[in-house]
């Protein structure tokens, strides 16, 4: 590979992750988002020409794939990715999600080489994301009932997605990744419990609640948003574990409870 691999959205949880395996791999790659050297702006289409320009691949991750329009955006940048000589995409999609799944078919119908890399419940939620100070203060806050999710790591889908980027074998190929047991929010809550000799707690919370608590942190567009989005996957959708990380890498993913320990052993909790 002599061509940079471009990675959209470098400095989120699997982004950085894909950053990381490239690096150590000795492969060239350009990160891109709002504060790279070259900003990257998904509702500014003016900005996606300079990091797509000599670009071999790219990985493309857009943070709100739920948000009204971002199929659109998803495939406008597809075909400029295309028209810029780009060879081949890899998409982080959500499993379950209409909006995802309408970013896919925007792929797809681009024309361009690609890769969906489908992705279940991310097991850093617990520790990078929004999820985090609720486990330090020992309760997990969602909409979610006793709904079963097949929680994955991020370094599964990062895994993935760099085989993607890296070999052509997986062209055309959409993966499920997911873990390999699907665990009730109750059941999350034990296990990161035991890991970390906390205790926490899953709290079902109604959405109109949920919606208002979460409005306080990131405002009412995007709790309301994010409320819809949750209640929309957490039907039971998903409860059936993906095959994606057997399929591309012929290995079983990661455990929970083994993400747990070593987060716990982290000092993440």
């Amino acid at each position: 590979m002599t061509k940079p691999v471009l990675v959209v959205g470098a400095s989120g949880k699997t982004g950085r992750r894909v950053v990381q395996r490239l690096a150590g791999a000795g492969l060239p790659y350009r990160p891109a988002g709002r504060s790279t050297p070259e900003p990257f702006v998904w509702e500014q289409p003016s900005s996606w020409g300079a990091v797509l320009a000599g670009a071999g691949s790219a990985y493309v991750v857009h943070p709100e794939l739920a948000a009204t329009g971002a199929a659109t955006l998803i495939g406008d940048f597809a075909a400029a990715a295309a028209a810029a000589g780009v060879a081949h995409l890899v998409l982080l999609s959500g499993r379950g999600e209409q909006g995802a799944i309408d970013s896919e078919q925007a792929v797809r119908e681009s024309g361009v080489s690609h890769t969906i890399v489908r992705a279940g419940w991310f097991a850093q939620n617990y520790t990078e994301g929004l999820l985090l100070p609720g486990v330090l203060d020992g309760s997990i806050i969602l909409p979610a009932g006793d709904v079963a999710e097949p929680v994955v790591d991020a370094d599964d889908i990062a895994d993935v997605a760099f085989a993607a980027l890296t070999d052509p074998r997986h062209a055309g190929r959409t993966y499920e990744v997911t873990g390999a047991r699907s665990l009730t929010f109750t059941e999350m809550a034990a296990v990161i419990s035991a890991a970390s000799g906390r205790r926490v707690s899953f709290v079902d919370a109604p959405p109109a609640a949920f919606r208002s608590g979460l409005a306080t942190l990131v405002g009412d567009a995007q709790a309301a948003m994010f409320t819809a989005l949750l209640q929309e996957i957490f039907d039971g959708r998903n409860e059936k574990p993906g095959t994606g990380v057997v399929d591309a890498l012929g290995r079983e993913p990661r455990d929970f409870t083994a993400f747990c320990h070593a987060a716990a052993g982290s000092g993440a909790w």
